[in-house]
Protein backbone atom coordinates (compact mmCIF):
# COMPACT_ATOMS: atom_id res chain seq x y z
CA UNK A 1 0.00 0.00 0.00
CA UNK A 2 3.03 2.30 0.14
CA UNK A 3 2.47 3.11 -3.52
CA UNK A 4 -0.38 5.40 -2.56
CA UNK A 5 2.13 7.97 -1.29
CA UNK A 6 3.80 8.66 -4.67
CA UNK A 7 0.33 8.56 -6.22
CA UNK A 8 -0.75 11.24 -3.75
CA UNK A 9 2.25 13.40 -4.70
CA UNK A 10 1.27 13.19 -8.36
CA UNK A 11 -2.30 14.15 -7.46
CA UNK A 12 -0.87 17.15 -5.59
CA UNK A 13 1.12 18.21 -8.65
CA UNK A 14 -1.99 17.92 -10.82
CA UNK A 15 -4.04 20.03 -8.43
CA UNK A 16 -1.31 22.68 -8.08
CA UNK A 17 -0.97 22.99 -11.87
CA UNK A 18 -4.76 23.08 -12.24
CA UNK A 19 -5.11 25.81 -9.61
CA UNK A 20 -2.31 27.79 -11.26
CA UNK A 21 -4.09 27.46 -14.59
CA UNK A 22 -7.38 28.60 -13.10
CA UNK A 23 -5.74 31.58 -11.42
CA UNK A 24 -3.98 32.54 -14.67
CA UNK A 25 -7.23 32.37 -16.60
CA UNK A 26 -9.06 34.45 -14.00
CA UNK A 27 -6.26 37.02 -14.02
CA UNK A 28 -6.49 37.32 -17.81
CA UNK A 29 -10.23 37.94 -17.59
CA UNK A 30 -9.94 40.34 -14.65
CA UNK A 31 -7.32 42.40 -16.49
CA UNK A 32 -9.49 42.45 -19.60
CA UNK A 33 -6.82 40.57 -21.55
CA UNK A 34 -9.21 37.78 -22.54
CA UNK A 35 -12.84 37.77 -23.51
CA UNK A 36 -14.65 35.64 -20.90
CA UNK A 37 -16.60 34.05 -23.79
CA UNK A 38 -13.36 32.35 -24.85
CA UNK A 39 -13.59 30.09 -21.81
CA UNK A 40 -16.99 28.79 -22.93
CA UNK A 41 -15.86 27.39 -26.30
CA UNK A 42 -12.04 27.59 -26.08
CA UNK A 43 -11.86 29.49 -29.33
CA UNK A 44 -11.58 33.02 -30.64
CA UNK A 45 -8.58 33.95 -28.52
CA UNK A 46 -5.04 32.74 -28.09
CA UNK A 47 -3.89 33.06 -24.47
CA UNK A 48 -0.34 34.19 -23.65
CA UNK A 49 2.42 31.57 -23.76
CA UNK A 50 2.55 31.08 -19.98
CA UNK A 51 -1.15 30.21 -19.89
CA UNK A 52 -0.87 27.92 -22.90
CA UNK A 53 2.02 26.07 -21.20
CA UNK A 54 -0.10 25.61 -18.07
CA UNK A 55 -3.04 24.41 -20.18
CA UNK A 56 -0.92 21.89 -22.03
CA UNK A 57 0.85 20.69 -18.91
CA UNK A 58 -2.45 20.22 -17.08
CA UNK A 59 -3.67 18.12 -20.01
CA UNK A 60 -0.42 16.12 -19.94
CA UNK A 61 -1.10 15.23 -16.32
CA UNK A 62 -4.19 13.31 -17.49
CA UNK A 63 -2.43 11.37 -20.24
CA UNK A 64 0.52 9.06 -19.39
CA UNK A 65 -0.05 9.44 -15.62
CA UNK A 66 -3.32 7.54 -16.07
CA UNK A 67 -1.22 4.47 -16.93
CA UNK A 68 0.73 5.06 -13.69
CA UNK A 69 -2.43 5.43 -11.59
CA UNK A 70 -3.88 2.21 -12.99
CA UNK A 71 -0.63 0.37 -12.25
CA UNK A 72 -0.73 1.77 -8.71
CA UNK A 73 -4.30 0.64 -8.17
CA UNK A 74 -3.46 -2.84 -9.46
CA UNK A 75 -0.41 -2.97 -7.17
CA UNK A 76 -2.70 -2.16 -4.24
CA UNK A 77 -5.34 -4.68 -5.31
CA UNK A 78 -2.83 -7.51 -5.55
CA UNK A 79 -1.23 -6.22 -2.34
CA UNK A 80 2.29 -6.31 -3.71
CA UNK A 81 5.08 -5.12 -1.45
CA UNK A 82 7.56 -4.90 -4.34
CA UNK A 83 10.35 -2.45 -3.57
CA UNK A 84 11.05 -2.33 -7.31
CA UNK A 85 7.54 -1.13 -8.10
CA UNK A 86 7.68 1.32 -5.21
CA UNK A 87 11.02 2.71 -6.43
CA UNK A 88 9.73 2.96 -9.99
CA UNK A 89 6.65 4.79 -8.73
CA UNK A 90 8.79 7.42 -7.01
CA UNK A 91 11.00 7.74 -10.10
CA UNK A 92 7.92 8.22 -12.28
CA UNK A 93 6.55 10.93 -10.00
CA UNK A 94 9.91 12.70 -9.77
CA UNK A 95 10.21 12.76 -13.55
CA UNK A 96 6.66 14.07 -13.92
CA UNK A 97 7.60 16.92 -11.55
CA UNK A 98 10.69 17.57 -13.67
CA UNK A 99 8.56 17.46 -16.83
CA UNK A 100 6.07 19.94 -15.37
CA UNK A 101 8.76 22.31 -14.13
CA UNK A 102 10.44 22.31 -17.53
CA UNK A 103 7.13 22.71 -19.35
CA UNK A 104 5.85 25.57 -17.19
CA UNK A 105 9.13 27.48 -16.94
CA UNK A 106 11.72 27.55 -19.71
CA UNK A 107 10.00 24.91 -21.87
CA UNK A 108 12.96 23.40 -23.70
CA UNK A 109 11.37 20.73 -25.95
CA UNK A 110 14.40 18.40 -25.82
CA UNK A 111 14.62 18.50 -22.02
CA UNK A 112 10.86 18.07 -21.73
CA UNK A 113 10.91 15.12 -24.16
CA UNK A 114 13.68 13.39 -22.19
CA UNK A 115 11.69 13.68 -18.95
CA UNK A 116 8.55 12.50 -20.76
CA UNK A 117 10.30 9.56 -22.42
CA UNK A 118 12.01 8.41 -19.22
CA UNK A 119 8.78 8.65 -17.21
CA UNK A 120 6.92 6.70 -19.91
CA UNK A 121 9.57 3.96 -19.88
CA UNK A 122 9.31 3.80 -16.09
CA UNK A 123 5.53 3.39 -16.34
CA UNK A 124 6.13 0.56 -18.79
CA UNK A 125 8.65 -1.01 -16.40
CA UNK A 126 6.06 -0.82 -13.60
CA UNK A 127 3.63 -2.68 -15.79
CA UNK A 128 6.28 -5.25 -16.65
CA UNK A 129 6.90 -5.83 -12.95
CA UNK A 130 3.17 -6.18 -12.29
CA UNK A 131 2.74 -8.68 -15.12
CA UNK A 132 5.72 -10.65 -13.78
CA UNK A 133 4.27 -10.73 -10.25
CA UNK A 134 0.84 -11.79 -11.45
CA UNK A 135 2.29 -14.44 -13.79
CA UNK A 136 4.31 -15.94 -10.91
CA UNK A 137 1.13 -16.29 -8.87
CA UNK A 138 -0.93 -18.03 -11.55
Amino acid sequence: MEIIIPMFFLVCLTIVVGLGLGASRMALSAKGQADPRYFKLWSGFSPPDHVQRLERNFSNLFEVPVVFYIAGVIAMIINTQSTVIHGLAWAFVALRYVHSIIHITYNNPLHRMIAFLLSSLIALAMWGQLVSIVAQNL
